[in-house]
């Protein structure tokens, strides 16, 4: 009787365990699509020895630190193609969070160190904040 219910509960976890990974698997739609207002985003838990400048001859990248429990500077201007870097070190974690439709592009994984950078490829001002620290904002301005 007891190796009966211990197979019965080992076949149970076994079967969850299962349909957990099928669901996990199935989330993606097999498809990819893209914002139209990224073109690159990078991500690493420790920030590379050098910057290299992505994109086109002409673009540039403009870098936000993220420290003190503030991103600075809070707003930047750049161009069509231009990438923002925001380089993460502070003891508390932080992200970036777009707010609004134009800005959906922008989330950025939560970092207390490190760095993510988002290429901007449209036009318009991305409104963006850390949703850990709902007081910590800022603005990017692309012409």
């Amino acid at each position: 009787m007891i190796f009966a219910h211990r197979r019965a509960v080992r076949l149970t976890c076994l079967a969850l365990t299962a349909a957990g990974a099928l669901t996990i698997a199935g989330c993606g739609s097999g498809t990819t699509s893209s914002h139209p207002t990224s073109a690159h985003h990078t991500t690493t838990t420790t920030p590379p020895p050098t910057m290299t400048t992505p994109g086109a001859p002409g673009t540039s990248t403009v870098t936000v630190e993220v420290n003190d429990m503030k991103f600075s500077p809070a707003s930047v201007t750049i161009k069509t193609g231009d990438t923002v870097v925001w380089k993460f070190d502070d003891k508390f974690p932080h992200n970036v969070q777009g707010i609004g439709d134009s800005a959906m592009g922008l989330n950025s994984p939560i970092f207390n160190r490190g760095e993510w950078s988002h290429t901007f490829t449209i036009a318009g001002t991305y409104r963006y904040m850390c949703t850990l620290h709902p007081d910590m904002r800022g603005t990017v301005t692309v012409q």
